[in-house]
């Protein structure tokens, strides 16, 4: 099923209204999609460096909204769209942890994952249900999404297609390096205050229920 889907998503690169499907699939999968953008972010990318800019663009102001997409189901539909969402996609027993990570260090959290394999989904679905700052919720995905699309855009339409290798080996390191300096402050700013202690994060590494992130 998700091999048909990731080719589904790659053929859209060649489609007329490619632009149109990189929105899309850049809005859904913030939300409910398995597949991410970036191959496709990729292949359009690569055939045309040019509007590479203009991608990374459209990728990131529309997984944005995705994203808001996700909050608004978490806050309004938890119980009667969430909890079968977050099934449906594999993410619900990572579910209480990331409710418990996101709550105690909210923006701190969206701005690491932009450096993660975690999916962008089980943030947003658990922002709204924390009812996470709506601001700081929008402010931090904008960031966290940027560091990725807007990053390949720019290699691409700097450098062309022979940066394609570079990206696929090194665009993780590249992306970690600038959200440690982002992050730098937070975690700063959050020892002053006396949040990021070891006891949060041993508290949240046992998490398994949202019960006990209701009840913390």
């Amino acid at each position: 099923m998700l091999r048909k889907l990731y080719d589904w998503t790659i053929e859209k690169s060649a489609h007329p209204h490619a632009e149109r499907w990189l929105f899309a699939i850049s809005f859904m999968e913030s939300s409910f999609f398995p597949i991410p953008p970036h191959p496709l972010l990729g292949l359009m990318c690569l055939s045309n460096p040019d509007k590479a800019l203009r991608y990374g663009v459209i990728c990131t102001l529309s997984s944005v909204l995705g994203g808001l997409f996700g909050y608004m189901i978490g806050y309004l539909a938890y119980e009667s769209i969430g909890i079968a969402l977050l099934k449906a996609l594999g993410l619900w027993e990572s579910f209480p942890q990331a409710a418990c990570y996101l709550r105690e260090y909210g923006a701190e959290m969206i701005l690491i994952k932009g450096a993660t394999p975690i999916p962008f989904k089980l943030i947003t679905l658990t922002a709204g249900f924390i009812h996470m700052d709506l601001w700081t919720f929008i402010w931090s995905s904008m960031i966290s999404r940027s560091v990725q699309f807007m990053l390949v855009g720019f290699l691409f339409w700097k450098f062309g297609a022979p940066i394609k290798v570079f990206i696929e080996k090194y665009l993780g390191i590249l992306s970690a390096a600038f959200l440690i300096l982002v992050i730098g402050g937070f975690i700063i700013v959050g020892m002053l205050g006396g949040k990021g202690s070891s006891k949060e994060s041993h508290l949240c590494s046992n998490v398994t229920s949202i019960e006990q992130v209701m009840g913390k």
